[in-house]
């Protein structure tokens, strides 16, 4: 059995609003084959503390827009070297570039297959000016000028 669409999905929008704040990496591995708790690891890094906060912010937010509310959050405070948020399907570890090379998540978990974020096509559609498209791939409604 692999990750739900819905776990798939959320993990697509918690990536796109890592995207748009500059996240230096952003990777997806299934591991609902090997953990009964979750669907998706959802690994992000960014480069400072500031970076951290605010990558954990624009998850957040980008989730709850969707309806989907964080269980639980540890990490935070008071020096965000590695914050985990935990949304149910999909768990999100958010680290600083060092943190992410030294625990390396990706080759722990590397019997388990990557998720294609699509973040090329959300990019793709930002830079044409597709901003209907974009936001819809982020679930987000879009917004009518009339």
């Amino acid at each position: 059995m692999s990750a739900s669409q819905h776990a798939i999905d959320l993990a697509r929008i918690a990536a796109g609003a890592a995207a748009e704040v500059k996240a230096t990496s952003i990777t997806a591995i299934d591991v609902s084959e090997r953990l009964l708790i979750t669907d998706v690891f959802l690994v992000i890094s960014g480069s400072t503390d500031r970076q951290v906060r605010a990558l954990v912010d624009a998850v957040d937010q980008a989730l709850a827009k969707v309806g989907c509310d964080r269980i639980q959050r540890e990490g935070y405070d008071p020096s965000p070297h590695w914050v985990l948020i935990d949304y149910d399907e999909i768990i999100v570890h958010v680290l600083q570039d060092e943190d992410r090379e030294f625990y390396e998540l990706e080759k722990l978990w590397g019997d388990c297959p990557q998720i294609d974020l699509q973040l090329e096509e959300e990019r793709a559609d930002v830079a044409r000016g597709d901003v209907a498209r974009a936001a819809v791939s982020l679930g987000e409604e879009a917004v009518s000028d009339s």
